[in-house]
């Protein structure tokens, strides 16, 4: 029997604790660990599995830091700080020991020391860092970050670009120092890098996009391909965001590379729910390059805005991906990756809580 413990997050005070059985296909709520207000992003330390970091996505925004016991269940917070902002959405734990968290409504964020005696500590003398205002009606809309050798990059929804920081030649603070323009309107909300690209997902314009990776900071990018993630025949009445992207690594057991991103469809419901879109990345380094769509899948979730897979260190967790909408009540769902991950296949459900947002596997 293969037991595998899934923390998840969402819009409550809670971090619920799922057992998933892959032996027997089940998945069951194990317990509820208090937090702060909405914890919808949740994150792990990059080499502690033990600590757990996360969200309070309120006007008033924090991050908080958690020990994990052996079962599963959270400590009471060890540490709290400001996001410096209004409704942090992300956060990430850094190879450096920081944590970066920034704020979707107010334009800003910070990268938050930890000490150096204890992860679980939040140095407080990071500066927010504040990004420029795009020309009205927008506004900047922050949305993630990701670690890329010694930058963090930040895709910003309501600036159409992705921010690129990097420690300042004079502190350990992290400052802009150059960005990557995405196309007007688009909306770029997360990013994924893999075989030396880029790849976006674009939340306005339901898109996923390949360029590639320009040279610090500011170098030019050439744009591969764009393709649609939207389903075939959607209802009537049906309005399409993107929500997330997963770029699993390559194992034995998948050898083919391919990617995952989840639509969440705000307006009139398809009954079959909100469909995962998978791609392959074809040709790469050849004129021919671009985005293969593989296969939509149909989740019958609502609005699904955060998905993992399990973790690739011979328990064969890889093979599942978690996924739950943030509305609706089809509760927790995990599939299988069949066909070498051409395909997803519904192998357990739990509805004991309603929705959920983020997760992480232990």
């Amino acid at each position: 029997m293969v037991a595998f413990k899934i923390l998840a997050g969402g819009y409550d005070v809670f971090v619920a604790t799922y057992i998933f059985n892959s032996t027997s296909s089940s998945l069951s709520l194990a317990s509820k660990s208090p937090t702060g207000p909405s914890p919808s992003w949740i994150s792990l330390h990059p080499t502690n599995k033990s600590i757990l970091y996360a969200v309070n996505e309120v006007t008033s925004g924090a991050l908080q830091s958690f020990v994990i016991s052996p079962e599963g269940t959270l400590t009471p917070p060890n540490d709290t700080v400001s996001s410096g902002g209004d409704s942090p959405a992300f956060a990430t734990a850094l190879s450096t020991g920081a944590v970066a968290v920034f704020n979707y409504n107010s334009g800003n964020g910070r990268i938050v020391p930890t000490t150096s005696s204890n992860p679980t500590d939040f140095d407080n003398s990071a500066p927010v860092i504040s990004f420029p205002q795009p020309p009205p009606p927008n506004v900047s809309h922050p949305h993630m970050a990701l670690e890329y050798g010694k930058e963090v990059l930040v895709p910003d929804l309501g600036g159409d670009t992705i921010w690129r920081l990097a420690r300042s030649s004079t502190s350990a603070n992290y400052q802009i120092q150059g960005s990557i323009p995405q196309p007007k309107g688009s909306g770029p909300r997360h990013i994924a890098i893999a075989n030396n690209r880029l790849f976006t997902l674009h939340e306005l314009a339901s898109t996923l996009s390949v360029q590639t990776l320009p040279a610090a900071p500011n170098g030019t990018s050439t744009l591969i391909a764009t393709a649609s993630i939207i389903p075939p025949n959607p209802p009537a009445g049906a309005a399409f965001a993107a929500a997330e992207i997963l770029i699993p690594p390559t194992t034995k057991a998948f050898p083919t590379q391919y990617i995952y991103v989840s639509n969440r469809n705000t307006g009139v419901q398809d009954p079959r729910g909100d469909a995962i879109a998978i791609f392959q990345h074809v040709n790469v380094g050849t004129s021919s390059e671009g985005l293969k769509l593989i296969k939509h899948v149909y989740t019958g979730i609502d609005q699904p805005r955060g998905m993992a897979f399990g973790p690739a260190d011979g328990r064969g967790g890889e093979a599942f991906l978690v996924v739950a909408g943030v509305a609706g009540s089809a509760g927790t769902k995990i599939f299988k990756r069949v066909d070498g991950g051409r395909d997803l296949q519904l192998v357990a459900t739990n509805l004991d809580i309603p929705t959920r947002t983020t997760f992480v596997w232990l």
